[in-house]
């Protein structure tokens, strides 16, 4: 049974928590395979990992089949969605940076989800998504600064993240690929809405996106045949941050609103950050642990359950 009331939102939110760590690996294991292109790593990724959740779903979608049918253009635009987010993510990061790709991508999720919910739905900005999202938002925004200034320092101002077209070009695709983060999970969140089960959505929507994600990898995935160390990262970034993390993704969409999961899936961010430095071995200024402490803070005002009234105040509104 499935929890409800505050509960359940809670629970919704920490299955995105959950989903949003594995996701936030996928930046430092990108980086074991430099030779494989960008539209590779995301068509793999995401690809692969829609087919299998797919295969795994295979008994819900065939039962809710004629419910899936009926929302046919849902299902199609969160499909297309789904297609099109791997190659415009990983492009930002390879055309912007790590940092900048990750932060704008992400970062522009949760107001272009809030904004879907508005104009579509008509559902107002809640004060505290308004809260946990400018925390969120801001921290992101600190910890680009702080990763882009690291660079620059690191590489010379002149190389940093690459020439001003590449940079643009990167910001425009992290941007597309937020809002194509914000499409898909409001389409998944509105057909689960519908009462079709999150596995049978999930499958469905990501399925049919691994299926049009298949033709780029089939021109741009040979590199991940070069090395056993290729495939094990394309192994990887299918298995664990998309399958598995889209799982735990669907389950959270049965219980929160799209933009709030959106705006939880900032934690992406600093697990990215605290993996950069861990792993790869970068330093992180001051004003990066501000940021992943402001992110941090909007995780506690949107995951942890609101105050319950009292029994004496709604004794008194009873009245």
């Amino acid at each position: 049974m499935k929890p409800s009331g505050f509960r359940g939102a809670t629970w919704g939110a920490l299955f995105v928590l959950a989903a949003s760590a594995l996701w936030g690996t996928t930046g430092t294991a990108a980086t074991f395979a430099p030779d494989v292109s960008p539209l590779a790593i995301g068509a793999a990724a995401m690809g692969f990992g829609g087919l299998l959740q797919a295969a795994i779903a295979a008994r819900p979608m065939l039962a809710f089949s004629p419910s899936l049918r009926g929302n046919w253009a849902t299902v199609a635009l969160g499909a297309l969605a789904v297609a099109l987010y791997p190659l415009a993510f990983y492009s930002s990061m390879h055309l912007a940076g790590v940092a900048v790709g990750t932060v704008v991508s992400i970062g522009s999720a949760p107001l272009a989800s809030a904004v879907v919910e508005r104009v579509v739905d008509g559902r107002p900005f809640t004060r505290r998504w308004t809260v946990g999202a400018v925390l969120g938002v801001s921290g992101a925004v600190l910890l680009c600064l702080a990763e882009g200034l690291a660079e620059a320092g690191n590489s010379g101002a002149a190389r940093a993240t690459g020439s001003a077209w590449e940079s643009s070009a990167g910001i425009a695709l992290g941007l597309l690929a937020g809002l194509t983060y914000a499409l898909y999970s409001w389409a998944a969140h509105r057909l689960i809405s519908t009462g079709i089960p999150s596995r049978a959505v999930m499958g469905t929507v990501f399925g049919v996106g691994g299926l049009m994600l298949m033709p780029v990898l089939a021109a741009t995935g040979a590199p991940f045949l070069a090395s056993p160390q290729n495939l094990a990262v394309g192994a990887y970034m299918a298995l664990v941050p998309m399958f598995a993390g889209y799982v735990l993704f669907g389950w959270g969409l049965a219980r929160v609103r799209a933009s709030t999961a959106t705006t939880v899936s900032l934690a992406e961010t600093v697990v990215a950050a605290a993996l950069a430095v861990v792993v790869v071995g970068e330093r992180l200024p001051a004003l990066a642990w501000l940021g992943a402490a402001l992110i941090t803070g909007s995780l506690f005002v949107l995951t942890l359950p609101a105050p319950r009234p009292s029994r004496r105040l709604m004794a008194e509104v009873g009245r």
